[in-house]
């Protein structure tokens, strides 16, 4: 949920640098669109620093972000022609909104799907990451042709370092479950 406003904030700051063209901007998760109006009714109520604050709420109130928070809503967007940036929740790829907005969107090879999270060994996201020249999704072979490409700049998981920090300051445990990670990792870090 945080992800999509640091999203909208830094889409809306390349915009406003000229850095990429003015173009609406649509969240469209209704849990994400409820965090939104949160920090737009509480603007002064977070801890970041005052002016990063002030221009998350300066980008979250610009006519270029519009939300989703029905069905009928999120099926508006793919009516859109032309430019446009999705942001929709993704459960890796295997369920909930994402999956009409590909199933519309990557068969257009003007269309770049930006992956900012996590994928998991054999979900859509990593089938998508790794190449596929198609996608099944609602029982279609969906043709990808739009570019995919991944940043990892926005994980919501903490990596070894940060657990280590975390864990740290609490008494040794008596049991550790790793259970969320590719099965290299967690051996490693175990």
């Amino acid at each position: 949920v945080g992800r999509a406003q640091q999203l909208v904030y830094l889409l809306r700051t390349l915009m406003a640098s000229g850095r990429i063209p003015e173009v609406p901007v649509w969240v469209d998760s209704p849990m994400a669109v409820d965090a939104l109006e949160v920090f737009r009714r509480h603007k002064g109520e977070h801890d970041f620093i005052e002016a990063k604050m002030a221009g998350v709420a300066e980008a979250l109130a610009s006519p270029f972000v519009r939300t989703a928070r029905t069905p009928e809503e999120s099926k508006g967007i793919n009516a859109h022609h032309g430019p446009g940036i999705v942001i929709a929740a993704s459960g890796m790829m295997n369920g909930g909104r994402i999956l009409h907005h590909l199933a519309r969107r990557l068969p257009d090879e003007t269309t770049t799907v930006l992956v900012a999270g996590f994928q998991a060994k054999g979900t859509r996201g990593r089938t998508l990451l790794e190449g596929a020249k198609t996608l099944r999704i609602h029982g279609r072979d969906i043709p990808v042709r739009a570019a995919i490409r991944q940043v990892d700049a926005f994980s919501g998981h903490a990596d070894r370092a940060e657990l280590g920090r975390w864990l740290a300051g609490m008494p040794d445990p008596k049991l550790t479950f790793l259970v969320h990670g590719e099965p290299p990792a967690a051996r490693g870090m175990a």
